[in-house]
């Protein structure tokens, strides 16, 4: 018998589900090997459905960022904006696919001491069911 993980339909909403468990699921192509950090039906390279979600470690690094000032209501309402900005980003998933994330635990005021390449970890524990987004912080 598949178990739940095996059933859950490739999208965002399991994606999301898996996320609000605690678990950073991406997905494996099972012909080869490719793996994707959004939860997609099919591989892009061989176009196969032949796909099986994969749990992912959360381990990462900064490939680039930009520090705004200008924040989403969500995020207002939280702190940042014009006086507080945040810091989002694009990392590179310690398994090879890169997506975005905010990046939390820098200081979005001073980007000069962000510095591409560090070490992130994902935090789980800034997800936010009602706006869902992934946050990294400084390993």
């Amino acid at each position: 018998m598949a178990s739940e993980t095996e059933i859950r339909p490739f999208n965002a909403a399991s994606f999301y589900a898996f996320l609000k468990e605690g678990r950073f699921m991406g997905v494996r192509c099972r012909e080869n090997g490719n793996i994707y950090a959004e939860a997609r039906p099919i591989d892009p390279v061989s176009h196969s459905s032949d796909m099986e979600w994969h749990e992912l470690s959360g381990r990462a690094t900064l490939s680039t960022f930009t520090c705004i000032s200008v924040a989403p209501a969500s995020l207002e309402a939280k702190g940042y904006g014009r006086n507080n900005p945040y810091c989002t980003g694009i990392v590179t998933l310690e398994e090879g696919p890169r997506i975005s994330a905010r990046i939390a635990g820098v200081d979005a005021a001073n980007p000069q001491n962000i510095r591409t390449g560090m070490a992130l970890r994902l935090d789980l524990g800034e997800f936010d069911p009602e706006e869902p987004g992934l946050v990294f912080r400084p390993a």
